[in-house]
């Protein structure tokens, strides 16, 4: 068995050597349907692929209808994503007291900062920022290099600690162990506590609101940091009515910036939590506020990711017109084999008359089309890696960490390529076979 396909490959690279214009375009049809096809398909896997699988099931975005009486957040009645500063406050301080209501509870927001660095010549620097609660960390199994986030009580206390990105650290420090060393950030010195490791989960789950699908922060600091410091506020902020000018006003309005997330491990958790948030928003109708019918809802992470959409519409449509593209090539591809297989009729029918069976004259050309589909799904992993470059250069930041390239695109541009040429073989290596061999030998 082994020495007769050792025998077919040998007879397709001499027939491939035979015709080497038709030859390469077949390939390079191939490796462009492919290419394309698959460009599509690594950013659909990318968005719909879980982000922190040990923890999915566990991991909570928190949702409370505050919105307007007047009218829904959403016309389909889904609560807004985010949280009045009122809210997170609320919700966290209870997590502070005596029973908290969750086993880990975070609220967070996006911020920004000047770096300063204190090396002679170094130049000033932005430094993308997030304020987030101490259970953060632990929350969402960020590992860390150096250190380790800091305790509930640094929280509370508003102490002016940070942890580091692990490239930030390498641009202040060096690389070295920060922690217990002081950065300059806007003007404000803080402490160095931890310098967390590669980090990157896809999408950005714990915040889809700002650039889902980028990287985490360069710098954390403690959450209540974002009222003590009026640290500024680079996330979505969606107000239903105008607050007051002045720090205080906010904070105290009905806009919704804040993003809150709980870890509950079982149904019994799950369910205390559910009381939890219905008592709060009943005691904040009481005070006046939340007109709306409640409307509490907790969702977990991959649910939480398919509620905010996050371009699957987009990616499947990106899909399907790769998916078209490749069948356009493999059309092409096929009229390509059909011309080329019925070409060589007469060395069909002299092979047939001597005594080749009709499978082993289909068998030979099938492994002929999978030669053509190797060398078209090699090529096609360079088209795809162009395709990646073009969304990369397309894009910028927004898509940066889709345009990944590893073993598993490798293998499946390999596998589609192979397959989609066995497929588009499969006409005319047929009709290759139904050549009369005592036809072609008159002819001759």
């Amino acid at each position: 068995m082994g020495s007769t396909f050792a025998y077919y490959v040998r007879l397709a690279i001499l027939s491939i050597r035979q015709s080497p214009i038709m030859s390469t375009l077949m390939v390079c049809a191939i490796a462009l349907g492919v290419g394309i096809c698959m460009t599509a398909v690594n950013v659909r896997y990318l968005l719909d692929k879980d982000p922190i699988p040990a923890k999915s099931d566990v991991l909570y975005a928190v949702q409370l209808d505050s919105w307007s009486a007047n009218r829904p957040y959403r016309p389909d009645g889904r609560p807004p994503p985010q949280l009045t500063y009122l809210d997170a406050s609320a919700l966290m301080a209870a997590q502070w007291g005596g029973e908290p209501p969750a086993f880990r509870q975070a609220a967070m927001v996006r911020t920004s900062f000047v770096a300063e660095p204190t090396g002679e010549g170094a130049r000033p620097f932005d430094a993308s920022g997030r304020a987030a609660s101490a259970d953060f960390f632990a929350m969402f199994d960020v590992p860390f290099l150096f250190g380790s986030g800091w305790d509930a009580q640094a929280g509370r206390d508003g102490e002016q600690v940070a942890v580091l990105a692990k490239d930030l650290n390498e641009r202040l420090f060096g690389g070295e162990d920060s922690v217990g060393r002081s950065i300059r950030l806007t003007g404000r010195t803080y402490r160095v506590v931890g310098v967390y490791d590669d980090w990157r989960p896809q999408p950005k789950f714990y915040d889809m609101n700002n650039n889902p699908i980028g990287p985490p922060a360069d710098v954390f600091v403690p959450f209540s940091l974002m009222a003590e410091l009026d640290l500024p506020r680079n996330g979505n902020v969606n107000c239903w009515k105008t607050p007051a000018d002045g720090l205080a006003a906010f904070l105290a309005s009905e806009c919704l910036w804040i993003q809150l997330w709980a870890e509950l491990r079982n149904d019994e958790e799950k369910n205390r939590y559910l009381a939890f948030l219905s008592a709060h928003a009943a005691e904040q109708k009481r005070l006046g506020r939340f007109g709306r019918p409640l409307n509490n809802r907790i969702r977990d992470v991959n649910a939480w990711i398919e509620d905010r959409e996050l371009g699957t519409d987009l990616a499947a449509m990106m899909v399907a017109v790769g998916a078209l593209f490749l069948a356009v090539c493999l059309l092409n591809t096929v009229g390509l084999l059909l011309a080329k297989f019925l070409g060589k009729a007469p060395e069909v029918g002299l092979r047939r008359a001597l005594g080749a069976s009709k499978r082993a004259i289909f068998c030979q050309y099938l492994v002929e089309a999978g030669c053509i589909g190797v060398a078209g799904g090699a090529l096609g992993v360079g088209v795809t890696w162009l395709g990646l470059r073009g969304v990369d250069a397309a894009f910028g930041e927004l898509l940066a960490s889709l345009v990944v390239f590893d073993g598993t695109v490798l293998t499946f541009a390999l596998g589609l390529a192979v397959a989609s040429s066995l497929a588009a073989a499969l006409y005319p290596t047929w009709r290759a076979c139904g050549v009369q061999p005592a036809l072609q030998l008159k002819e001759q």
